[in-house]
């Protein structure tokens, strides 16, 4: 199942995606959010709408999260280019959730920093509150899907700072979308790739996580409650680079989609 989030007639709707003839459309409406299924997606009550092209649609970010809780050098290869060392256990920030940016939002560098990169990555999607889960626990219970997220970052203020609130939590910094899936398996292996102006520049795959996403899921939620919605970017491969105004970026998750935005100076 997949399904975005999406403004038509000044209100905000759910809807299910599904392909029609070939392209994705809006086929359902869902009646309540799907962060109230209780990862239950089945259960949730739609409503048959004439479908709506996905490109046409005027999308929001897909989630609406009480925090996100990103995963840092998750990729061997990306700590390497960074000159860090590979964490001995899941490296954990938070970024704000005034920083979501929808589908075809605009990313603004902030004027601040003279470097501001893009990370894409894949996004967990919580579905099922989950705090301490029991050690036989399947953890895939408490996910309701996956998304695109790019992780964009203010790359001097990172390094100046030594802690990032400022370099990942600025306004625009979190565009996410276009649709969120359970229709993919991570474990199995899902490729990760970013390009800008057309071009690639990262190429990654979940199979290379140095912590795969259950793991990263029980660290968090030792010491947080994670709640329906809330969204966990699992880290990025290696490529980093800077963004200009101008660029185009494009993060594409197999079998979720395509999150597209542009970048224009503050």
């Amino acid at each position: 199942m997949r399904y975005c989030r999406f403004q038509i007639n000044g209100e905000v709707h759910y809807g299910l995606v599904e392909s029609v003839a070939g392209r994705d459309a809006i086929v359902r409406l869902l009646l309540t959010p799907p962060e109230e299924a209780d990862g239950d997606m089945e259960s949730l009550r739609t409503r048959r709408i004439d479908a709506i092209p996905l490109e046409q649609a005027t999308l929001l970010p897909p989630v609406r999260p009480s925090k996100i809780v990103c995963m840092g050098r998750n990729y061997r290869e990306h700590a390497a280019e960074l000159g860090h060392e590979l964490p001995k256990e899941p490296l954990i920030f938070l970024k704000a959730t005034s920083a979501l940016l929808p589908p075809g939002g605009i990313v603004r560098r902030p004027r601040i920093s003279e470097r501001v990169d893009y990370e894409g990555e894949l996004g967990v999607v919580i579905g099922k509150t989950c705090h301490q889960p029991p050690a036989d626990a399947d953890i895939r219970q408490y996910v309701l899907g996956y998304t695109c997220v790019n992780d964009v970052t203010a790359r001097d203020l990172q390094n100046k700072d030594g802690q990032w609130w400022r370099a990942k939590g600025f306004d625009t910094s979190c565009p996410v979308g276009p649709v969120v899936s359970d229709e993919i398996d991570p474990w199995a292996g899902v490729s990760v790739e970013t390009r800008v102006n057309g071009e690639v520049r990262q190429q990654g795959n979940t199979r290379d996580f140095i912590f795969t996403l259950d793991v990263v899921i029980r660290h968090i939620a030792q010491a947080m409650t994670l709640f329906p919605g809330d969204l966990i970017p699992s880290g990025t491969p290696s490529g980093v680079g800077p963004l200009v105004a101008g660029d185009s970026v494009e993060v594409m998750v197999e079998g979720v989609g395509i999150l597209r935005n542009s970048v224009a100076d503050e």
